[in-house]
């Protein structure tokens, strides 16, 4: 082979005849070829939702069947042999590898992240598998070389089976500086992963890695709420059933079945008890080797709470946090009581990555937003007097309720649910659950016709509700189509895997950004095959002015003022913002009818949100659709001129679609799916008059076109006038649309374009069935 030719050779062909023979040289298994790393960003363009290319490693080398150890990136040979370096370190970093290669064919070059260092390596010296995981035992530790503890832990294989994925990248970095690092001794470490990551998962692996190594043997899975324990039990931990007890402490056999199980799970309150009983003091306190601590970021955090008597009692146990939004103030801090993050995966890497939903966010402004002053001497319902003073949205459903704004919201909320799909998953967070009550009242009213249909199609889930709780189950399950809308106060806020919601509406008032980033987390799992790509979020209070926060999906660190013995919470955020709820003036607040106050929406604005949670565009897809056409014809006659000398009108659908604009959704929407693309383009760009497709088809029909053509070619012509009419311009324009039912009559299309006199003559008859159709020019 010469040089000339291998330079002419391309990338695929340099990995098959240079790259792949030198690495599998010395690998004959675990190895990997063109892998995926991420699924590719969701990104949403005006109405067009659609994925960036995923991540590929051209090569990816194992230690084993779990740990990933090294990256190759190839190029052609027309790049030096370090040129892909960058890209493959980049994967490195991403995946943790300590080795990272690139090649074009003639030689490698590598950088070693153990020891900093770089060097090329000649084609046929690629270092084999037993000499790369030598030299990883010896570097780990800066060359200290690892225990044999270490090196059990790293040579156990993830649990897999045809009903189990295998981990993302994150997911097995996560379990592997977790293993590791309770290998090496560690006693207390947190793991930070956003919403919707698979934070149960993560922890299934971990325990099935240490339990099959032999290092853990007795392991306490806590959690605060009955839901995480079933969810966690049914699905991820499935693997495990038969070692798994949920702890009952009313149960006299209970001590017994906790000793038989190696896997047990309970609840804080029960291992607590009622009146503080204590009945986790029932277990030796160094009966178990490890307890895992879900959603830690809610009570355990607490240096007094009871939940942490829990955890302090077990203290000889390794104990590993878990939360997607760790909490630190000046009282309460997870970093004290657990440590720094052994690793963290955040929101804003989950949507960047491809495995986390975007979402646009539509913010309402109703016209007593900014504030409600009642008359003198104005009287509410009950016939008592109102406060005299100024209400606005962090009093409204806390210190005074007023009908109509209630009204307002569930009216709004139903018209967007109009508008897009009435059957997508909803949840409503309401400030109280007497709010979430009277919510659920006014938005079965405004969708009674649904209601009819299925009475559980708006159900209040929350804490005190029998009825609704008992629906949860339903309501997060992805094959249930019922409940469809969720009114709550708290209950779904953390916790509910709720794998369908693709409208999260805010009408509390919200301060906490842990609260705040549980609630936007309710709606990041992407459900690709059954339709959730995004989610929007509704807000009727400017709760997502966090977004700007820079708490938002900043580093995490402990708060400077931390102290256990504070008793305030921390005052971070913009300008200081205190960080409580709103103040309940009223025992019973007054209620205000609609004759009391009338409510009216105002203003809406939709944005979007970069990975940074910094604004990229607040738009009106009737104003984005408006712009960006006027971009690309800057006048009416220019896109009429562009529009007549355009041989395929698809091609300008698809540049549209290319601005993100989907012209038959966007006339959908806008109730005009019978107007013609180009009528539509010239009235929402230009401001004129639209002709439906019937009107300009009836137009064609009173001209003497036709007489011109042969009898049956005169009714090819009326058939795909019909199309035209019913389907539009680019029905017409496709030939195949010959080889359609309608045109059976007259044989195959080839027979049927010789009724013109040839293919060529056929194209001529359509070309100028298109001149008439928009002869007659928008008025």
């Amino acid at each position: 082979m010469t040089i000339l030719e291998k330079k002419q050779m391309s990338e695929e062909d340099i990995k098959l005849y240079y790259i792949t023979p030198a690495i599998q040289k010395g690998w004959k298994e675990h190895i990997t070829m063109e892998t995926k790393i991420t699924d590719g960003r969701i990104n949403i363009r005006g109405n067009i939702v659609a994925r960036s290319k995923p991540k590929f490693a051209d090569y990816i080398l194992y230690l084993n069947d779990g740990k990933p150890i090294a990256v190759v990136e190839a190029k052609d040979n027309n790049h030096t042999v370090s040129h892909g370096l960058q890209q493959a370190m980049t994967y490195a970093k991403m995946m943790d590898l300590p080795f990272a290669y690139s090649s074009n064919g003639d030689a490698f070059y590598e950088h070693d992240f153990l020891t900093g260092k770089e060097r090329k390596i000649a084609l046929d010296n690629f270092p084999t598998q037993e000499e790369m995981i030598a030299r990883y035992y010896h570097e780990l530790n800066n060359g200290n070389g690892i225990s044999d503890e270490e090196k059990k832990i790293i040579l156990q294989p993830y649990y897999s089976s045809q009903n189990t994925y295998p981990p993302r990248y994150y997911q097995r970095n996560a379990v592997n500086r977790t293993v590791e690092a309770i290998a090496r001794g560690q006693q207390r470490l947190l793991l930070v992963m956003a919403t919707g990551t698979g934070k149960t998962y993560t922890a299934f692996q971990i325990v099935y890695r240490l339990l099959r190594a032999d290092l853990k043997k007795r392991i306490l899975y806590l959690a605060d709420r009955n839901i995480l324990v079933d969810q966690s039990i049914l699905q991820d931990f499935a693997p495990l059933e038969k070692t798994i007890y949920k702890v009952d402490f009313s149960d006299k056999d209970c001590l017994r079945k906790i000793a038989s199980h190696e896997v047990n799970f309970a609840l804080y309150h029960q291992m607590v008890g009622q009146n503080d009983e204590e009945h986790f003091k029932q277990i030796p306190s160094e009966y178990f080797d490890l307890i895992i601590v879900d959603e830690c970021h809610r009570g355990s955090a607490k240096e007094d709470s009871n939940w942490r008597k829990v955890l302090e009692y077990f203290s000889s146990a390794t104990q590993i946090g878990m939360t997607a939004t760790p909490k630190e103030s000046e009282k309460v801090s997870n970093i004290d009581y657990f440590g720094d993050p052994v690793y963290t995966y955040s929101l804003k890497q989950g949507i960047e990555d491809g495995f986390l939903a975007p979402f646009k966010v539509i913010n309402i402004t109703t016209n007593i937003g900014d504030g409600w002053r009642p008359y003198q001497g104005q009287l509410d319902i009950f016939g008592n007097e109102i406060e005299d003073r100024i209400y606005n949205n962090r009093d409204y459903d806390y210190n005074i309720i007023l009908q109509d704004r209630i009204d307002e919201v569930a009216k709004e909320i139903t018209e967007y649910l109009k508008s897009t799909d009435r059957m997508q998953k909803t949840i409503v967070f309401c400030a109280s659950e007497e709010h979430a009550e009277r919510m659920r009242i006014a938005l079965i009213n405004h969708n009674s016709d649904m209601v009819k249909e299925n009475s559980d199609y708006c159900v209040r889930i929350t804490g005190s509700d029998v009825y609704g709780k008992a629906k949860l189950d339903y309501f997060i399950s992805v094959s249930s189509l019922y409940p469809v809308i969720a009114t709550t106060s708290e209950l779904l806020s953390t916790g509910a895997d709720c794998k369908m919601t693709r409208l999260i509406v805010l009408d509390k008032t919200i301060e906490s950004m842990t609260t705040f980033k549980q609630i936007i987390g309710r709606g990041t799992r992407i459900r690709e095959k059954d339709g959730k790509t995004h989610f929007i979020v509704m807000d009727f209070r400017n709760v997502t002015r966090l977004f700007t926060d820079p708490d938002w999906d900043g580093p995490i660190e402990q708060d400077e003022g931390f102290s256990p013995s504070r008793g305030s919470e921390s005052k971070i955020g913009i300008g200081k913002m205190i960080r409580e709820k709103p103040k309940i003036y009223h025992v019973d607040p007054p209620i205000v009818d609609k004759n009391g106050c009338q409510v009216k929406v105002i203003n809406k604005t939709v944005s979007v949100y970069d990975i940074n949670g910094k604004l990229l565009r607040q738009e009106d897809i009737i104003d984005y659709t408006r712009t960006n056409i006027k971009g690309e014809y800057a006048s009416l006659s220019d896109f009429i001129l562009k529009w007549k000398t355009s041989d395929k009108k698809k091609l300008i659908e698809e540049s549209f679609l290319a601005m993100g604009i989907d012209l038959k959704a966007l006339k959908v929407d806008q109730g005009m799916d019978d107007v013609d693309d180009f009528d539509f383009i010239c009235h929402l760009a230009y401001g004129k008059k639209p002709l439906t497709r019937k009107e300009r088809a009836n137009n064609v029909k009173k001209k003497d076109f036709f007489s011109k053509y042969s009898a049956d070619a005169q009714e090819v012509l009326n058939i795909l006038l019909d199309k035209y009419m019913n389907q539009g311009i680019t029905e017409v324009e496709d030939i195949k649309v010959l080889s359609l039912t309608d045109f059976a009559n007259f044989g195959k299309p080839s027979r049927i374009v010789k009724l013109f006199g040839g293919k060529i003559q056929y194209e001529a008859a359509i070309k100028e069935l298109e001149e008439k159709i928009y002869e007659l020019e928008v008025v």
